[in-house]
């Protein structure tokens, strides 16, 4: 009896730090939302519930992983730290650093140098720079994506095991690339849109190249894929690219099905998923739309739940009890994920004021009321950082710092927002949070958020 016991308590033990783990971008299958029960702090500032803030070794915007005790990140320096006088490509490194959870002490930082020509650091590309993609792990070790330096394995005590280049395109756009690589049974999947026009699938032990799907349309399509499990049978590998939704075969990577979607010619954001439906929300000219994941062919005409106008820019929506949550230009959105019809929309009060709902809710209404116009400017200055959901509140990190905190439910209700320094960093990275702590990265540091007495 006291060995089943204690088989049980080792199994929660193991059970409770897997859970714990936030192990790729945006956490559990890239939905975003954390299942943990612990609480997650809703106020803080420098001089509360800060845990630790430690400088990184150079500039970034990819997001922070959770691999047990450990945290990982990714960084690069020697290029482009300057925008008006970058350097020389050549002393470009890539970073990927590991940091320990509770202190934040950095515990090791390897550095994987270019492959040239690089993406020249100027106009859009500037604005995310050469560290953008969010590293992802399967416990035991941590993978990073480096565009055309290749995907690098390493053990979780820094030591390299593999370097796979898998292109040496140049995005003609010169924005670069930013999707993360994902973990699917041994299979690493990289989306190098940008530098082959494709998604490569790398055996995760070794590294070497298990099958490659090419294809013109991945052009222009900057999201992380995610995967849609129906059965014990078929897991589906589904991303949003320009004009459509397409569904692979993970093991293969072949073509299941595709859908027309959203009339854009880029694709920024990631899909989402709940019950076998998929969600897209696209801006710069896009829409919104929910289908079914498990057809074959053109489902365009059998599969499509509803579609709308509602626009997300480049942020990728989080979604909890068939609520869809999208944030733009300090508008929070909130749509009935059943019918696609607004729940909510309105403005987010920044400083210590919030406003009542009455004051700041809009009436639900006509789906084209979020649509987003394009503007001169592109997309320069917009927010880069995603919204994760934890503890019943969703969490929205703007590009100049704040943090915003609402209710997650079918009424705006903002509890507070938050700020970490009054210093000009840049917050494109999204939130991890695992074991009640939120871990936040500026472009020049990494911050853990939490009840300091937890």
């Amino acid at each position: 009896m006291h060995l089943k016991i204690a088989m049980f308590a080792l199994l929660m033990l193991i059970s409770s730090s897997v859970q714990a783990d936030w192990m790729r971008f945006r956490g559990p299958n890239g939905s975003g939302v954390s299942d943990e029960k612990q609480a997650t702090p809703s106020k803080w500032s420098p001089q509360k519930n800060l845990k630790w803030k430690v400088a990184l070794p150079g500039h970034g915007s990819s997001s922070p992983i959770i691999v047990g005790d450990k945290v990982f990140i990714t960084c690069w320096s020697g290029y482009g730290m300057n925008r008006n006088e970058p350097g020389e490509q050549k002393d470009l490194k890539r970073h990927l650093v590991c940091l320990d959870r509770k202190t934040g002490k950095i515990l090791w930082d390897k550095t994987v140098g270019p492959v040239l020509p690089e993406d020249v650091y100027t106009g859009m590309f500037a604005e995310h720079g050469y560290a953008s993609h969010t590293p992802v792990s399967d416990g035991k070790h941590v993978y990073a994506y480096f565009g055309k330096s290749g995907a690098v394995a390493f053990d979780l005590e820094g030591k390299q095991l593999w370097q796979t280049l898998v292109g040496d395109e140049l995005d003609p756009r010169r924005w670069g690339s930013s999707s993360s690589p994902i973990l699917y049974k041994d299979l690493l999947i990289v989306t190098a849109t940008a530098e082959s026009e494709a998604i490569v699938a790398l055996n995760k032990k070794t590294g070497k190249e298990v099958w490659r799907q090419e294809s013109t349309g991945f052009n222009s399509t900057w999201g992380t894929p995610i995967l849609v499990t129906h059965d014990d049978k078929r897991t589906d590998l589904v991303i949003g690219v320009p004009y459509e939704i397409w569904g692979l075969n993970p093991e293969t990577g072949k073509l299941r099905w595709y859908c027309e979607a959203m009339p854009t010619e880029t694709y920024c954001s990631s899909v989402i998923a709940h019950n076998g439906v998929v969600y897209g929300l696209e801006g710069r000219g896009g829409g919104s739309i929910a289908v079914r994941a498990n057809g074959k062919g053109d489902v365009t005409k059998s599969h499509v739940l509803w579609s709308g106008r509602d626009a997300n820019r480049i942020e990728t929506p989080v979604m909890s009890q068939d609520r869809i949550y999208f944030f733009s230009r300090g508008i929070v959105n909130c749509l009935d994920a059943k019918t696609g019809e607004r729940l909510f929309r309105g403005r987010l009060e920044s400083g210590d004021a919030v406003a009542s709902d009455d004051q700041k809710q809009e009436q639900p209404g006509s789906r084209s009321g979020g649509r987003q116009g394009r503007g001169g400017g592109g997309f320069r200055g917009s927010d880069y950082s995603s919204p994760v959901i934890a503890d019943g509140k969703v969490y929205y990190t703007s590009r100049s710092g704040e943090t915003y905190v609402i209710k997650a439910s079918d009424k705006l209700e903002q509890i507070s927002v938050n700020r970490l320094t009054n210093d000009n960093e840049d917050f494109s990275a999204s939130p991890a949070v695992s074991d009640g702590d939120l871990f936040i990265r500026s472009d020049k540091h990494l911050y853990c958020v939490g009840a300091k007495d937890s």
